[in-house]
């Protein structure tokens, strides 16, 4: 299900290191496709989804008391026109960053813990007890707050709105914790994973996007 993908590029947990980012597919569903390339002179990965969904990935780990901040660039031609991420028929976006986190599943309901089981079957992975995904959405203001209708383990958090910054790099520093708490009303445990995921498969759509080297720099003593 995961095939590791080439070159190295930059990025960091609580220490900078050289990691290979994994290519996660997901089942039944078309892949997207992710190059490393030069885009204005910045380091980038460049996405394409042609009705597909798909995500690269890196595990991780740091700790609830080391979360500082996440920093992440994106740059967009166009927005999917039909899209909006809190329709599940229509939950598609050209740039999704998607935090992953631990916790105790033992308070998960008995529907998101059946969907954690089928998580596991169908790809070997169980569901995170939180995933928080940064958004780009067409419609929904800025700091919205929108919960998956299938799971309420998975919400996004629009950090951008609209046609105003397409075809440039926009730059984002996020502090995770204050985000996390924001989006899901507890404090977090243990940062598991990050990823880039473009997805377009349920609108049926082409959309291309750039993303610049992520980073994840440790809370200060």
């Amino acid at each position: 299900m995961n095939t590791r993908i080439a070159p190295r590029v930059q990025a960091a947990g609580t220490h900078s290191k050289s990691v290979v980012w994994e290519h996660f597919k997901l089942p039944g569903k078309r892949p997207s496709t992710f190059d490393f390339v030069l885009e204005d002179r910045r380091v980038a990965i460049a996405a394409h989804a042609q009705s597909s969904a798909s995500m690269l990935w890196q595990v991780t780990r740091v700790e609830p008391s080391d979360l500082g901040t996440v920093k992440f660039s994106w740059k967009l031609p166009d927005l999917i026109q039909y899209a909006d991420v809190s329709v599940p028929e229509f939950d598609d976006s050209p740039v999704r960053v998607v935090l992953a986190f631990e916790g105790d599943r033992g308070n998960f309901s008995a529907k998101n813990a059946m969907l954690s089981e089928l998580a596991r079957l169908l790809t070997g992975e169980e569901l995170p007890y939180a995933t928080l995904m940064y958004v780009w959405s067409k419609t929904r203001p800025a700091g919205s707050v929108i919960i998956n209708p299938r799971t309420d383990r998975i919400r996004k958090l629009v950090v951008e709105s609209g046609n105003g910054k397409l075809n440039s790099w926009v730059d984002y520093e996020r502090t995770i914790r204050a985000d996390f708490e924001k989006a899901f009303g507890e404090a977090p445990g243990a940062l598991m994973s990050v990823s880039v995921m473009t997805d377009s498969d349920n609108t049926q759509s082409n959309t291309q996007a750039w993303y610049g080297p992520l980073t994840i720099t440790a809370a200060k003593p």
